[in-house]
Formats: structure tokens, C-alpha cells, sequence
């Protein structure tokens, strides 16, 4: 239950599906939340469900792709709770599926706002709180397309790809700070992007359960395995882990 006692905890995109299981799980072993989305209603909930189970959290508006707003989220929370230790760049959106001769200059680049630019913005105005304290740890959500390609949606493996190797840029730049930076990879996680991208098939039944057949465990996972994957990432016990890639993918990218 302690396992994250003493450390503050800012989570984008937390207010639904992986962000949102991070946000509970982590409050539950001991750290303060910031939980931070553009879905206020959500947010909101998710801060209320933690501190109404007695965990310390607060919700905060935020577009990651806005260096105003991150800018200032982020001097709030740390005057809330003191200087942010762990850093959860989740929010991330899908984008256009379509092939990449008929995306639009506009389609590619709102996902490259979210997915990349949020993660750079992010990650350049916690870095001078993880300084002052002395440690932290930056935990990237990039995703099995980070690894692998397929032919669908070509704005989003590219911001994943990327995704990846900002990560390990930043585990080298910072690692004499003892600041950990590390990417989680997620198969098909059943959280409503991966149901909303399903339900464009032709037939969404048979769709996801192709989706869930391609994982050599026959299904796919669920919110807190990513949850669990992130407080690891961010407990002391993964003192001696930087610019790993660590793949929960119950088999994917075995193939």
C-alpha cells in the first residue's frame, strides 16, 4: 500500500481508461495525484473516487498540447502538493484512419500535437521540479505500434515511434539527475480508444474478437494491467530501470 508514500504523481489524459486506473492505482500505494484532462466531468470523478477511498488527489484542465496551460498546471500542482516525482505522459489520441496519400496536413498534425508535442512539453517543465527534488521518474505511453508497424492509422505509429525514442533521449539526458525515463507498450487494451476504433469496422463484433485472437493469450487486456505496469515504472523498486521499453502486450509483438 506504500509503495509510492512520499512521491507526487501528475497523470495526463487521466480521467479515462489507462490514465484512469493509474491515477487510482497509484493514490492507492501512497503518492498524491495531480489527474489531469480536457474531460472535466470525468476528471473530476476520478479525483473524488481517491480522496472519498482516503487518497490524496486533485483534478486540473489541461491540453498537453498547450505549453501555457502545462506551464501553468504544473506550478500549481506543485504548489499544492510539492514538486512533481512521477510524470505519466498518457494522453494521446488516435487520429484519422486513413492512408497516408489522403490524410490532410491538419489530420496529421493534431496527432502529432497530443501524442509527441505534449510528451516533449511535459516532460521540459517537469524536469526543473524533478531537479529540486532530486530524483523522479518519466513513464511514456507509447504502444506495441511504437514497435511494430500495421497498415492503419499512420499518424499515430509514427507519434508512438516517436514516443519511443524520445524516451530513451531523455533516460541518457537526465539519468546524472536521477531522473528515470522509461516507455510502457500496450497491446489492445479494452479501454473506449481501442472500442471507438473498433466500432469503425465493418463488423465490430468480429473485429474485436480478431483483435483479442491476434494476442497469443486470447484476449486482450484491460486498464490495470497497464495501471500496475506504471506503478512499477514509478516505485523505488525499479530504481536500476531507465530507457527501457517494457511490453504488456499478453504476446503480440512475440510474432
Amino acid at each position: 500500500m506504500n509503495r509510492l508514500k512520499g512521491k507526487v504523481a501528475l497523470i495526463t489524459g487521466g480521467a479515462v481508461g489507462i490514465g484512469r486506473s493509474t491515477a487510482v492505482l497509484m493514490a492507492r500505494e501512497g503518492a498524491a495525484v495531480a489527474v489531469t484532462d480536457i474531460d472535466d466531468e470525468a476528471g473530476r470523478e476520478v479525483a473524488h473516487e481517491i480522496t472519498t477511498h482516503d487518497g490524496r488527489a486533485r483534478y486540473w484542465h489541461l491540453d498537453v498540447s498547450s505549453e501555457d496551460q502545462v506551464k501553468r498546471v504544473f506550478a500549481e500542482v506543485e504548489k499544492e502538493f510539492g514538486p512533481v516525482t512521477v510524470l505519466v505522459n498518457n494522453a494521446g489520441i488516435s487520429g484519422a484512419n486513413k492512408p497516408t496519400h489522403e490524410l490532410s496536413l491538419e489530420e496529421w498534425e493534431h496527432v502529432q500535437a497530443i501524442n509527441v508535442k505534449g510528451v516533449f512539453l511535459c516532460t521540459k517543465h517537469v524536469i526543473p521540479q524533478m531537479k529540486r527534488a532530486g530524483h523522479g521518474s518519466i513513464i511514456n505511453l507509447s504502444s506495441i505500434y511504437g514497435l511494430v508497424g500495421a497498415p492503419d492509422v499512420p499518424p499515430y505509429h509514427a507519434s508512438k515511434g516517436a514516443v519511443r525514442l524520445m524516451t530513451k533521449t531523455d533516460a541518457l539526458l537526465y539519468a546524472r539527475d536521477r531522473i528515470r525515463v522509461n516507455s510502457v507498450h500496450p497491446g489492445f487494451i479494452w479501454t473506449p480508444m481501442v472500442e471507438q476504433h473498433l466500432q469503425g469496422a465493418p463488423d465490430p463484433v468480429a473485429a474485436r474478437e480478431a483483435t483479442a485472437a491476434a494476442h497469443p493469450l486470447g484476449h486482450m487486456g484491460e486498464a490495470d494491467d497497464i495501471g500496475w505496469a506504471c506503478v512499477y515504472l514509478a516505485a523505488d523498486e525499479a530504481k536500476f530501470v531507465t530507457g527501457s521499453e517494457l511490453v504488456v502486450d499478453g504476446g503480440f509483438t512475440c510474432r
